[in-house]
């Protein structure tokens, strides 16, 4: 695989960070995430992933935290900005600081926050929807009349964040082949989130007509009818994308052909292909499609447009989607030449305790069987740590 022989070491966190070593762990890298002492995780990131619980405040787990991240190829750092400086392994410790010469030089120290790192916010805590707001992504997204609505925490965390992270991550690794160097890799989710906003932005920008207007007046903002999300009779959604004229015009004739012969919702007034390009008429569009979708159950209206350039294919729940393809998402995307990706998509990797594989993982660096007991008697692997041998 292609990342085949990396070291990472994870510090346990939430959402971005997790996901950036899933990426690399899906693809052949070895990821070790630290957690804390009497750390409990939800975190269901972890597959292909081990754990060790070391306890940095005491002397000997810092020395051995700053022992892993010496011989590793990468670490993620998903702490506020200064934290991993107060406990004396901040990158200059390990990449150099100019003056005195670093203990791995090699390392790609990659740090994932939430606002951006010199700005008046660096200090707050934050979540997804904070990074959103102040990315100007989420006055964009659609909503109701009074206010947008936010897509979870997918947009900020993990695809300006830990998406983000990831590919940062690659390119340092690209440059270190030919520099041999390492670098610290910085993100942050409110410039990623902007990154990967970039044609939406700078529509706006320049006042395109795609997002010049307001919210919800624009063509993929819920503005035109023809791009859109409609509830069918049975409660069930469809999705309608069909932008262009020619997509339209086989959506439209579709849909008039197989409503019910007595559906006049507008006393007389019905739709054609030449509708699509009348602002004044949308209103008059939206209601006619808003109440022809209600007259059938979803399934109907998902076979009605299943092979056709409609652009109108069933909102799918998690449940129908993974019987589809599979229920715990795979990598993607597929590259031909990787080996495989061969981590079982099932269950019984997703969650992994912490510290399960603490005594593998110090065997594995090369710490004896004599080491390990100081370590444990030292407390540097947490009261009561675990003894149990490596399932992976």
């Amino acid at each position: 695989m292609a990342l085949a022989g990396l070291k990472v070491i994870e510090f346990a966190g939430l959402a971005p960070g997790p996901f950036a070593g899933l990426i690399l762990a899906d693809n052949g890298a070895s990821v070790t995430r630290i957690d804390r002492p009497a750390a409990t995780s939800g975190d269901v990131l972890c597959r292909g992933k081990r754990s060790i619980v070391i306890d940095s405040k005491m002397p000997s787990g810092r020395k051995l935290v700053e022992e892993l991240i010496s011989a590793a190829d990468v670490v993620i750092d998903p702490f506020r900005p200064g934290v991993l400086e107060r406990l004396g392994l901040g990158p200059e410790i390990f990449l150099g600081d100019g003056h005195k010469k670093g203990l791995n030089e090699k390392l790609i120290f990659a740090r994932i926050v939430g606002f951006p790192r010199t700005g008046p916010h660096k200090d707050m805590a934050g979540h997804d929807i904070n990074y959103l707001a102040l990315s100007g992504v989420l006055a964009m997204l659609p909503g109701s009349s009074e206010k947008p609505s936010f897509p979870s925490n997918i947009l900020a965390d993990f695809a300006g964040g830990g998406l983000m992270c990831a590919v940062g991550i690659l390119l340092a690794l690209i440059e270190r082949g030919r520099t041999g160097r390492g670098q610290v890799v910085n993100a942050d989710m409110v410039s990623g989130t902007r990154y990967l906003s970039s044609y939406p932005l700078i529509q706006n920008y320049l006042e395109r007509p795609m997002h010049a207007g307001p919210r919800g007046s624009n063509l993929l903002d819920g503005g035109s009818p023809f791009y859109s999300v409609y509830t069918c009779k049975d409660g069930g959604w469809m999705s309608v994308g069909c932008l262009e004229p020619q997509f339209f015009k086989t959506f439209i004739e579709t849909f008039t052909r197989v409503l019910p012969t007595d559906f006049d919702p507008l006393n007389g007034w019905k739709p054609d292909a030449q509708t699509q390009f009348d602002r004044d008429e949308w209103p008059k569009l939206a209601e006619y499609m808003e109440k022809g979708f209600l007259t059938s159950p979803r399934d109907f209206w998902a076979d009605v447009y299943h092979g056709t350039d409609a652009c109108t294919v069933p909102v799918l729940t998690p449940k129908e989607a993974g019987e589809i393809t599979s229920y715990i998402p795979k990598f993607h995307p597929q590259v031909s030449n990787q080996s495989n990706m061969n981590q079982p998509l099932d269950s019984k990797n997703v969650i992994i305790q912490p510290g399960l594989h603490t005594d593998a993982i110090l065997r594995d660096a090369g710490f004896d069987a004599g080491r390990i007991q100081q370590l444990r008697a030292e407390g540097a692997l947490g009261k009561g740590s675990l003894h149990t041998p490596s399932k992976l």
